[in-house]
């Protein structure tokens, strides 16, 4: 076998599993919630709360990604991040510990995976790149993401009815040591790092006009005021639908974005990127609109057809942020792009939560709906 698909194979192999990595790092989670509501007794609010300062590291990636672009290789901190995880996850599974260090190791143990997230994703924009390959890439390990999460819902409920959320962790440690395997055998090539300050990084960055343009379409393209709570009460309180049935169409809808990223996986190299992201924006509307007719028969026809359309287009959006990333700061930039998106999901969730008392669920869909058209003037201007 020649060097080059050799290599591709490590490519798509260590990015296939670390993203199954963070995906079954989920195993722990159903335990952990039902210690804190069931044991320690806490209330929801405190509990989103905890929830909310472990995953800290993931809104400062930029930061993350400029430290991997300038420090070691993207492969060495994949080999920090997993010495590490085991380390932590031993502690968190052999040890009764108070609150406090509990949350403060599982902040830690978030970080580092965070760093192992942008050192893999920085790999996919280098070697996407340059064998024109960042779609296929993506395809893989949203594919492994959302296999992880079937097994992380089926594992975890067993897990916290038989056990509790230690054997979780422990049961993370064989993952850990699996994911070297490919670490192991993809062989990054030596590059020349130039070390200048991150204010210079973010400086170059904030001044490439094509970046700028980029983040902010990203930015619109995501935005939309946010309507999927409303719907979740919809389901349990006038459908009556009871918890079994949500998860069961959970994991339906999970096997349906499988299949949306095995036809982004197909057909990557062969579309028009630009030109779909026009007809994405269209459709976009359209599948928002459609939710002004919700009952329990389309509520059950969304979710299955949405969650093919909605992987494909996701995965799209990601592959155009991964072929847009900066030469030599690909790890920065393609974390800082994630970053932009992220924020819009959050905009978008927080002014759903503002409008819907204002303008009523109905109104609010229309919005939502109209949003998807505010990126439509930039795509033209994207090279």
């Amino acid at each position: 076998m020649s060097r080059l698909p050799t290599k591709i194979f490590w490519v798509f192999a260590l990015s296939s599993a670390v993203y199954f990595t963070q995906g079954i790092e989920g195993l722990p989670s159903q335990g952990l919630f039902y210690y804190l509501k069931e044991v320690l007794h806490f209330s929801p609010e405190k509990i989103m709360f905890l929830g909310s300062l472990t995953t800290f590291a993931w809104m400062v990636k930029p930061l993350i990604g400029y430290v991997i672009d300038h420090a070691f290789t993207k492969r060495c901190w994949i080999f920090i991040s997993l010495g590490l995880d085991i380390i932590f996850v031993l502690f968190l599974g052999l040890m009764q510990m108070p609150l406090v260090f509990l949350v403060v190791l599982l902040a830690v143990n978030s970080a580092s995976a965070a760093f192992r997230d942008v050192a893999v994703d920085g790999i996919m924009c280098v070697e996407g790149k340059i064998y024109q390959v960042t779609g296929k890439i993506q395809s893989i390990q949203w594919i492994s993401i959302l296999v992880a999460g079937i097994f992380t819902g089926i594992g975890g409920a067993y897990i916290a009815e038989k056990w509790d959320y230690r054997i979780g962790f422990l049961c993370l440690v064989p993952i850990y040591l699996l994911v070297a395997l490919p670490a192991y055998f993809y062989k990054e090539e030596a590059s020349h790092k130039d070390y200048t300050s991150l204010f210079v990084d973010l400086k170059k960055l904030f001044s490439d006009k094509r970046i700028l343009i980029i983040g902010l379409f990203i930015f619109l393209y995501k935005y939309a005021p946010s309507f999927g709570t409303p719907l979740a009460f919809i389901q349990r309180d006038t459908f009556k639908w009871g918890k079994i049935w949500i998860g069961t169409l959970g994991t339906i809808s999970t096997v349906c974005g499988v299949i949306g990223a095995l036809l982004y996986y197909r057909f990557s190299q062969k579309i028009d990127l630009k030109k779909w992201l026009y007809i994405s924006v269209f459709l976009g509307a359209i599948t928002t609109l459609s939710y002004l007719y919700y009952t329990p028969v389309t509520a059950v026809v969304y979710d299955v057809v949405y969650s093919v359309l909605g992987m494909f287009i996701f995965i799209m959006v990601m592959d155009f942020m991964a072929r847009h990333s900066v030469k030599g700061l690909e790890a920065t930039s393609f974390a800082l792009l994630c970053s932009i998106n992220n924020l819009s999901g959050v905009a978008g969730n927080l002014s759903g939560a503002f409008l819907l008392p204002h303008i009523g669920l109905k109104w609010l869909i229309v919005l939502s709906a109209l949003t998807s058209f505010f990126c439509l003037p930039l795509i033209r201007k994207i090279e």
